[in-house]
């Protein structure tokens, strides 16, 4: 088998509109600190659909994709001709040619992914038995955007109707008005949930410290990005100093070497991944962190409205949790999905993802 012709779709949705990133300055803090909150724009709203066809008519598709025009050609006129199963080799090629070709690192990923959907179609079996499965489906947390306290309980108790047990705040307010937050929520919730703080980039070392040592106290699970994550020599300081797991990496995980760095040096806990920069970086990554006795934890949904990463995730022995970001809906991504025509993306049931 060969590969023949790699396309990219574009597809226009008739009613639904996109939306912008608009920063806002963060009120109450001594320093200068940026969040953002969403913009609607009057643009109809687009997704990108990603081919890889070959000479035997199988053809592997990932959806939604970044992978851009000039990227398409790059990968035309390396993948053409290329058998979709030496997916190792293709893969180390354009792992190390990245800086030859000015591209970012993980670029190609979801190229990467179609070559998965290939071999899962020609074997006729589903990707996770071809990893190798160690679990038939992976516990769910939800999160979303900033709130007070009872925006964040009313979305707690929304997931609860769909058997989610674990949350993650996303509070971008400051260390100082967010412990008493963090602890009016566990106080809220009881000792049996599951409980994370995400701050986004919002604190400086000493309120990542505070906040931190009192999330220990609260037994919440892991501190995830709570700095920005050029400050490496911050991140190892914190990371020595508490006891709780801390999550840095998600800015950086394109990046498979540099993600793997950070766990070397001790600026991590645990590692950020997502399946668009390729599922064969994200197995790698995770057995990585599995000889350092250390998780990895996938980033949203990850391809196919969640599919990549409710496959990935019974795949992978050291993650904890599938990410479902906004509304609690547990026909969330099915729904979504099926607004641009694919019609198996995961549901959640009983507070569980799975393929």
């Amino acid at each position: 088998m060969k590969i023949t012709d790699i396309k990219l779709h574009t597809l226009q949705h008739p009613t639904l509109t996109q939306s912008r990133h608009r920063l806002i300055q963060v009120p109450g803090l001594r320093r200068i600190q940026y969040t953002h909150t969403g913009r609607p724009i009057d643009t109809p709203m687009q997704s990108h659909i990603l081919e890889v066809e070959t000479d035997e008519g199988v053809t592997g598709r990932i959806a939604p994709t970044s992978i851009n025009k000039y990227q398409l050609e790059i990968l035309k006129t390396h993948a053409i001709g290329e058998s979709p199963f030496a997916r190792e080799r293709l893969f180390q090629m354009l792992h190390k040619g990245t800086r030859w070709v000015y591209q970012e690192p993980g670029w190609f990923g979801e190229f990467d992914n179609c070559l998965w959907d290939i071999l899962g179609k020609t074997a006729g079996r589903p990707v996770y038995d071809l990893i190798g499965r160690v679990r038939d489906r992976l516990p769910v947390y939800l999160t979303a955007g900033d709130m007070d306290l009872q925006g964040y309980l009313d979305h707690i108790d929304g997931g609860r109707t769909f058997g989610v047990n674990a949350y993650k705040l996303h509070t971008y307010k400051g260390g100082k008005a967010d412990i008493p937050l963090l602890t009016d929520v566990r106080k809220a919730v009881g000792d049996d949930y599951d409980l994370l703080n995400d701050p986004v980039c919002s604190y400086n070392l000493r309120e990542a410290i505070e906040v931190g040592t009192a999330m220990q106290e609260l037994d919440y699970i892991w501190l995830e990005e709570p700095m920005h994550e050029q400050k490496m020599n911050q991140y190892q300081e914190l990371c020595s100093t508490l006891v709780i797991p801390i999550m840095a990496t998600e800015r950086l995980m394109h990046d498979m070497d540099i993600t793997a760095q950070w766990l070397i040096q001790g600026a991590t806990d645990r590692l950020r991944a997502r399946a668009t920069f390729g599922l064969t970086q994200v197995l790698k990554l995770a057995h990585f962190a599995e000889m350092h006795g250390a998780n990895i934890e996938m980033n949203g949904p990850g391809g196919l409205y969640g599919l990549v990463h409710a496959h990935a995730g019974c795949c992978i022995d050291n993650t904890d949790f599938y990410e479902l970001l906004g509304p609690a809906d547990p026909k969330r991504l099915r729904s979504e999905g099926e607004e641009w025509g694919l019609l198996n993306a995961p549901l959640i049931e009983a507070g569980h993802i799975a393929p």
